[in-house]
C-alpha cells in the first residue's frame, strides 16, 4: 500500500510544474538606447534604416571616370562645330566612333615569336587585348595561304579609345623623327582618317630594350562625318597635328 503523504507530495510537485509552464517566457535583455532609436526612425519616416538604392547609383555616376579628351569634345567642340557648320541639333555634330591598331608581320607563319611579341606590343599599345589576323585569301608571290596567320589588330572604344588618342596626339607624334606634321590628304571620303606609324617605340609603353625587332602599325581613326571636311575640322579641334589645307584661290570673272 503506498502512503497517503507520497501521493500528496507528487500531486502538489506536478502543479507546481505546470504553474511554471503557464508563465510568460522572460524577455532577453537590449539595449534601451537601440530600441528608442529604432521605433523614433520607423515613426517619423514609417521606413526601414537601411540606404536605398538610388542613392548608391546616384553615387556610383558622380564617381563616374570620364577622360579629359572626352570632357574637352562636350565643352568646347561640340559649340565650336555647330557654330561653324551651323548645325541644329547636338546629335549632328560628328565625334570618334572607334581608333583600330593594325600590325601587319610577313613572316608570321614561319616566326611564332615574332607574332607573340607583336601581340604583346599592340596589347600594351592600346591597353586591350589584341587578336591575331588570319589571311583571307591566298597569295603566291608572298607564300600565304587562307587561314595563315599575318599580323594582329584590335579596335579602341569608348574611354579607352580616348585616352589612345590623347597619348597618341600629345607624347608619341612628336616624339617621331623629323616629325612635320599629318597629310591631310588621308582621308577616305567618308571621314575616317588612315595613317601609318613606322616605329613602334614612339609610345612610351614599349621598352627600347626588350623588344626583337622594329615593327611599324597602322592607325584608322574612324569618325560619324559625313564630309572629310568636318572630320578635318574634328581632328583639328582635338589639336590633331594635320597640315593645313591650301585656301583655293576663286579667279573673279568679268561681266563681258
Amino acid at each position: 500500500m503506498v502512503d497517503d503523504k507520497t501521493v500528496k507530495e507528487k500531486t502538489v510537485k506536478t502543479e507546481e510544474k505546470q504553474k511554471v509552464s503557464k508563465k510568460k517566457p522572460v524577455a532577453k535583455k537590449t539595449d534601451s538606447k537601440r530600441t528608442v532609436k529604432t521605433a523614433t526612425a520607423k515613426k517619423t519616416t514609417g521606413k526601414s534604416t537601411k540606404p536605398d538604392l538610388k542613392d548608391k547609383v546616384e553615387k556610383t555616376k558622380s564617381k563616374k571616370y570620364t577622360p579629359r579628351y572626352r570632357e574637352l569634345f562636350d565643352s568646347k567642340i561640340v559649340p565650336s562645330l555647330m557654330k561653324k557648320f551651323n548645325y541644329s541639333s547636338v546629335m549632328e555634330v560628328p565625334k570618334l566612333k572607334k581608333i583600330t591598331l593594325n600590325m601587319g608581320i610577313g613572316d608570321a607563319k614561319l616566326n611564332s615569336k615574332a607574332l607573340e611579341s607583336a601581340v604583346k606590343e599592340l596589347t600594351a599599345i592600346a591597353g586591350q587585348k589584341a587578336v591575331i589576323t588570319l589571311a583571307k585569301k591566298d597569295v603566291s608571290n608572298f607564300k600565304i595561304r587562307k587561314g595563315f596567320p599575318v599580323g594582329c589588330t584590335v579596335n579602341i572604344r569608348g574611354n579607352r579609345m580616348y585616352e589612345f588618342f590623347e597619348r597618341l596626339n600629345s607624347i608619341a607624334l612628336p616624339r617621331t623623327r623629323d616629325f612635320t606634321g599629318l597629310s591631310f590628304k588621308s582621308f577616305d571620303r567618308r571621314g575616317n582618317y588612315n595613317f601609318g606609324v613606322k616605329e613602334q617605340i614612339v609610345f612610351t609603353e614599349i621598352d627600347y630594350d626588350k623588344i626583337d625587332a622594329i615593327r611599324g602599325l597602322d592607325v584608322a581613326i574612324a569618325t560619324s562625318a559625313k564630309t572629310d571636311d568636318e572630320a578635318y575640322a574634328l581632328l583639328k579641334e582635338f589639336g590633331f597635328p594635320l597640315r593645313e589645307k591650301p585656301i583655293k584661290k576663286v579667279e573673279s570673272v568679268e561681266a563681258a
